[in-house]
Formats: C-alpha cells, structure tokens, sequence
C-alpha cells in the first residue's frame, strides 16, 4: 500500500515537498495519521517524542531513531495523540483524521476472540480448535499488504505465531517477486525491515502475473497449503493462531477463479474484501453455499494511491536489489563462478497445452505446463533471477504423480556468461556453495544498477 497527498485533501498540509533537510517536529491528533513519502535522494530519520503511535501496525517505541530509506511510502497512526519529530527530506507529508484504523481494529478484536476459543478448545475438534484463516482481497492498490502486516502484527502483539500467506507474485512481501511463501510471524513487523526472513517457506513461480501458467500457480498453491495444513495439524498453537492471506489485484475472470481457488484451498473462514463492492457481493453469494465463511466488507484508506505499471516494474526491482544489498545496502552479496558442468537450470512449463484429443494415442502434449525441461545455458540467462532449488534430483523439483514441488532455498543473479570458457557468474547472498546445483528459470530478471 502506498501512500502519498494526491488522492485525498490533506486538513493541514506539514510541508508540500521536499526542500533542504532539517529538523522538525508534527503534533498528532488522537486517531490521526501522517501519510509520508520519502524523498527519492535521501533517508529520513524518525522518533516518538512522546504519546504512543504504530506504523502499520508495530509501536514506535520512544525516543529511537529509525531510518527510512529513500522513496518509502508509510503512515504514523495514534489512537491516542503523539509527536513525532523527523530529520530529512519528504516528497509528501500530510495529517489525514479520517481513516478506516477502527474498523480495521474492531475486525482484529473479533479474529482475537476467535484465537482464544480456539486455543481453549479441545485438539480432537478439529474445527473448533482451528484459529481463523484470514484471507484479504481486493482490486490492485487497494491496501491488501498493508491491512494483512496491521492484522498480523496486533496479534503478535497479544503473544500470537500467525502465519502470513503471500500469493502476490506481483510484488512480493516476504521474499522476491515471482515467490509464493509462507512465514510464522513471532513479533510486530519491524516498521523498517518489514517481514522477517528466518524461516520461510517458498515456491518459486517465476513469473509476476499467474497468466503465464496458470496451472503452475494453481499447483503451487495446492503445494503451500497441504505443508501449512500438515505444520498446523502437528503444532496447536499455529493452529490456533491461523494465518493472515495476502492476495494478488487480479480479481477479474481468470483472476477471480484463482481467488476462489485460495479461498477453498486454505478453507479460509474470514473473506475480507477492501475497495470494491462488486467483488463483495459475489463473495458474498458464494458464500451462501459455505456456512463457516464470513466476508467482511472494509473500507480502504484514502492514502492509497494508484500505481502505475512503470512504477510496478521499479518496485520489483527495488525488491530484488533488497533481497541481496538489504534495504539500506547494509548487506554483502559474494559474486561467485562457476562452471556449467555446476549447475543444471530447469523451466516449468513451456505455453498452452495442447488438448490430448488433437495428440496420437497415448502421447504427452509438448507444452505442458507443468513439465520441467532443461535449460541450455547461453546468454540469456544473462539479467535472470534463479531460484536455487532444495531438489537433489531433477524429479524432486515436481513431480506430478502425486504431485509434490520442492520449495527452495534462496535465489541468485547472473550477471556474466563467458560461452568460450563455459563459466557462468552469479551474485548470492552469501559465501559457499549452493544448497544445490538444481536451479528454477521463469522470466523474472533484473538489471542491477
């Protein structure tokens, strides 16, 4: 969700754009916010002087420096009143009192009343002891991300694991885009950091839009629920914890069957639908069908703005250049070489599939989506994004019957193909050898700048 002053009238303008940095301090209202965007050149520092106050959802705690870094996009809320002082340059700053934070706390108190019943109740009620599974959808740029960390880190704050469910390929709020993932979140997502990366679980589509393979996603999220439901059916307290879904802004056609597919494949109990009214109410229809779901109608915050696709396209790259500099470049990526006899890179899928009916009897269409096929390494592969892959063979990266998908460890970057000396240099995040030799190509890539 990102935020910034052209799509509501700020009340009280703090400073209108960006001019040299100095220091200065924002008295806020009780249930106020300050909408602030980052000045594209340099951070901004930021600190509670006093009264209480949360950026999406995590406390600031007083008197504590914290740096955003450039082009940042976040809010200060207080339900109480708060000033906060800042040292930098914005793009945008602005005081909104109207907001949406009280029905968005008021949908956290019924999901806590609902933890606490399910913790209480017997383990053999299979449907009483589970916790609620939250699954937020809604049209593109309508503060999906943003109300599923507020959700998630309010219960952290009340001594909950929640499991967050990531299935915005677009985007990506755990790890790079192109990911589906999976993570326990312990404490308040740091306002900074943003999600923890100790112990997630990852797939690796390898596009930014299910189109491309559409029965690839499907089969990926199939995959991360049925490893979720085996986690929770050994662990009470995640059970009764639940998860917290963060959705694609696909919500159309294709789409929209896809959103249902999630709905019914996590057996998500809670439907909350931000910003459009149409999407509720055919929710809400096929909701009539399923007696345990609620859909839940919430308004989105006016510091939603829309995003352009060249916007989208720098907001991935920014992503990717996280996941191995850091947010703030604060860490060292190992530039490492390789001979191609190393490593083996594989792609899933290869376009539409033919229908059996139009194949001589007894053969496999060409273009499966879901068949791995190996990749010759040649130049372009040069920009590409792999996914290194826990498989120790070729058939352990799917396998269809029964079908199984193993999730990976990491990613790397080629940023050199040397074709006469057969070497291959890639950037990961650290030093040694991969976990292994097994690597997954979409058609995500990356021109580090």
């Amino acid at each position: 969700m990102s935020y910034g002053g052209k799509t509501m009238a700020a009340p009280a303008a703090v400073s209108g754009s960006a001019s040299a940095s100095t220091i200065k301090q924002v008295k806020l209202e009780r249930e106020s916010e300050l909408r602030i965007e980052v000045g594209s050149e340099t951070p901004l520092k930021l600190r509670l002087l006093n009264g209480s106050a949360e950026i999406f959802g995590s406390e600031l705690a007083p008197e504590i420096w914290l740096t955003f870094p450039s082009r940042l996009k976040f809010a200060v809320f207080t339900w109480y009143g708060a000033t906060i002082e800042m040292d930098g340059t914005t793009e945008t700053d602005y005081m909104a009192d109207e907001t949406p934070m009280v029905s968005y706390v008021n949908v956290h108190a019924v999901l806590e009343g609902r933890r606490n019943r399910a913790k209480t109740s017997s383990p053999n009620d299979s449907e009483a002891s589970q916790g609620p599974r939250v699954i937020v959808v809604g049209p593109t740029d309508s503060g999906k991300s943003t109300l599923s960390r507020m959700l998630l880190s309010w219960a952290a704050k009340q001594g909950w694991k929640p499991t967050f469910v990531d299935l915005d390929i677009g985007q990506g709020s755990i790890t790079v885009p192109g990911s589906i993932a999976a993570t326990p979140i312990e404490m308040p997502i740091d306002p900074v950091e943003g999600i923890p990366l100790e112990m997630p679980l990852v797939y690796y589509y390898g596009h930014t839009t299910p189109s491309n393979n559409v029965d690839l996603y499907k089969a990926l999220v199939n995959e991360l629920a049925q490893m979720l439901e085996t986690q929770f059916a050994h662990n009470a307290e995640s059970r009764a914890a639940g998860m917290v879904i963060n959705t694609m802004g696909w919500i159309e056609s294709t789409g929209y069957e896809l959103l249902l597919h999630a709905i019914d494949i996590f057996k998500a109990n809670v439907v909350l639908v931000l910003g459009q009214e149409k999407l509720f109410s055919m929710l809400k229809a096929v909701a009539k069908s399923k007696p345990n779901v609620d859909v839940v109608k919430l308004q989105k915050s006016g510091g939603v703005v829309s995003r352009n696709a060249k916007f989208r396209q720098k907001a991935r790259a920014y992503r990717i250049r996280e996941y191995f500099y850091g947010l703030a470049n604060d860490l060292s990526p190992h530039s490492n070489i390789a001979n191609f006899s190393d490593l083996l890179v594989y792609r899933i899928g290869g376009g539409p599939q033919a229908p059996r009916s139009a194949l001589p009897i007894g053969a496999d269409p060409v273009a499966n989506p879901l068949r791995v096929t190996p990749v010759n390494i040649d130049q372009d592969l040069l920009h590409t994004v792999l996914a290194v892959s826990y498989a120790k063979e070729a058939d352990q990266i799917l396998s269809r019957i029964p079908f199984w998908c193993s999730n990976v460890a990491g990613f790397i970057y080629i940023t050199d193909i040397d074709i006469q000396r057969k070497k291959i240099t890639y950037l990961a995040p650290s030093a040694g050898d991969l976990p292994s030799k097994y690597l997954i190509m979409g058609t995500l890539t990356w021109l580090e700048t």
